[in-house]
């Protein structure tokens, strides 16, 4: 029984840990091209096939065009916000290349805690 009682707390410490780095803030900045970040700053294509580590990343292939919304500051500056089609998310942006530049101006902002939750089929995923 005792041995049992382990297993489950292991897992629980497990699935804990794996839920606040799923929920982990990136940055405490972005740079966008306006202050509500609606804006597309640019469109790049992808160099290399991407797959992220959890669902706030964008999964891609390389030729594929990505539109970019933001780009974390500061702390964490290889990353940048984009979608491709419907999907939206993360990726490195050593990953792409610009292919067109559609806001000369970056405003730097603070990220909301929204900005850091999974988002699928027009809901957010709270985990």
């Amino acid at each position: 029984m005792p041995r049992i009682l382990d297993q489950r707390i292991l897992l629980l410490v497990i699935s804990f840990s794996a839920s606040l780095q799923s929920a982990k803030v990136l940055s405490k900045w972005k740079k966008c091209g306006d202050p509500e970040c609606e804006k597309a700053m640019s469109r790049v294509q992808a160099i290399i096939d991407y797959l992220g580590p959890d669902c706030r990343y964008l999964n891609f292939k390389a030729g594929e065009e990505i539109i970019v919304y933001s780009k974390l500051s500061r702390e964490n500056e290889n990353l940048w916000t984009g979608s491709k089609g419907k999907d939206f998310g993360y990726f490195p942006r050593d990953a792409v290349k610009v292919e067109e530049v559609l806001m000369g101006e970056e405003v730097e902002v603070l990220t909301k805690e929204t900005d850091f939750l999974c988002l699928h089929e027009d809901k957010y995923t709270f985990e």
